[in-house]
C-alpha cells in the first residue's frame, strides 16, 4: 500500500484551533516535522484541512 510523507512546512498559529488539532491528530507537534502515514481517506481528509500549513509526498 502507498503511504505518504507528511512535513509541517507553516506553523500553526494564527489558525482556527480545528487546523491546529488537525495538526496534531497527524503527530505533527513543529514546523519541519515529518511523518509517513497510511494512505487512507481519514488522512487524506485531514490533509485537506490543512493543506495550506503541509507538504505531501508518495512513497512506495
Amino acid at each position: 500500500m502507498t503511504q505518504l510523507k507528511i512535513t509541517q512546512t507553516k506553523s500553526g498559529i494564527g489558525y482556527e484551533r480545528s487546523q491546529r488539532e488537525t495538526l496534531r491528530s497527524l503527530g505533527l507537534k513543529r514546523m519541519h516535522d515529518t511523518v509517513v502515514k497510511e494512505d487512507r481517506p481519514e488522512f487524506r481528509g485531514m490533509i485537506a484541512a490543512v493543506r495550506h500549513l503541509v507538504t505531501v509526498e508518495e512513497v512506495e
